[in-house]
């Protein structure tokens, strides 16, 4: 991927962001082992390069759905670290108030919808909040993100299936990297190239480089371009990996230290910081400066998730329903 098409601005966006992700991570991964952070924690390190790139792409009024690996793309959107933070810690101040957790974060004002435990209970979603821009008139588009092991469930072929006959803006997102928990996608299918699921549907479709944001951003703009259009959705398999288990109780002894090491040789965030540094777009002292200013950020966030209160009890009887509000509907 060329990458002279991109600004200094462009990479040292990206290197800020992707910093934010990893230092984040690490720091959860940290709190968690302290038990602080309880419950399941499902962290991104090493994927950090397809939520910088789709962000980048996008306008500001898109969406963002995923599943319950999300405190990366809660952070790319916008949401406060102490947001975020707060969530995992379960305290009110919380994106979700302290009631989603890791897996549940959840902003209508930043236009991240999830955040879904369910496996692939996002991708019918995803389609359906991308029908209601339609509906509306915009030309929104809405990106779904999903992993390889979500892609098995059934909901996906009655999703692309309604998506392809309304011509829906939505941008689906295989997030392949690799194993759905402990399972490879060898042993879950004969497909390999993941991308060719939507060519039974006469989706455009075709498999992307997750490991460098210059790639993932070229993608998700022209398939968000296609949808403006009208023309309907994309479904992008962007082969990515993550370095850490499935979740914090995941040793990953399914994989070997050897095939870990190979994929680090292509970390997203030394790339981006080797470009930066040859094309003499930021010096190293720069970029430190960047990360201790990434690491306080953090830390406050620390400070202020363990200074934030639990929801009361009397919370568990609130945002259990919604009040009804049909503005769509005319008198």
């Amino acid at each position: 991927m060329a990458t002279n098409k991109f600004t200094k601005e462009t990479y040292l966006n990206w290197y800020e962001q992707m910093m934010l992700m990893r230092r984040f991570e690490e720091k959860a991964a940290q709190l968690y082992g302290q038990q602080k952070i309880k419950g399941f924690c499902h962290l991104y390190i090493g994927q950090e390069a397809v939520v910088a790139g789709t962000m980048s792409a996008l306008k500001k009024d898109d969406k963002l759905i995923t599943a319950y690996r999300d405190h990366a793309h809660a952070l790319a959107c916008g949401i406060p670290a102490n947001q975020v933070m707060a969530e995992l810690f379960g305290k009110v101040t919380g994106c979700s108030k302290g009631k989603g957790g890791s897996m549940h974060m959840f902003s209508k004002e930043h236009n991240f919808f999830g955040g879904h435990g369910i496996v692939g209970g996002q991708i019918p979603l995803g389609a359906g909040i991308a029908f209601a821009d339609q509906y509306r008139g915009g030309d929104q588009v809405t990106v779904c993100y999903f992993g390889d092991g979500a892609a098995r469930q059934g909901a996906l072929h009655e999703t692309f299936n309604m998506a392809m006959l309304w011509k829906l803006p939505v941008i689906f997102v295989i997030e392949n990297n690799g194993y759905a928990m402990g399972t490879s996608v060898e042993r879950t299918t004969n497909v390999f190239e993941m991308y060719k699921i939507g060519e039974s549907y006469e989706m455009r479709s075709e498999a992307v480089d997750g490991m460098q944001p210059e790639t993932v951003h070229a993608a998700i703009a022209s398939a968000a371009e296609f949808a403006r259009a009208g023309k309907g959705p994309t479904l992008l398999e962007i082969r990515t990996y993550r370095y850490r288990g499935h979740s914090m109780s995941d040793p990953a002894k399914y994989r070997t230290k050897e095939e870990v090491e190979e994929y680090k040789k292509k970390d997203p965030l030394e790339m981006v910081k080797t470009t930066l540094l040859s094309k003499k777009y930021a010096t190293e002292q720069e970029l430190e400066a960047i990360e201790e200013k990434i690491m306080e950020t953090i830390n406050e966030a620390v400070t202020f998730s363990e200074n934030s209160p639990f929801p009361e009890a009397s919370a568990l009887y609130e945002d259990v329903y919604a009040e009804p509000n049909y503005p769509f509907i005319k008198e």
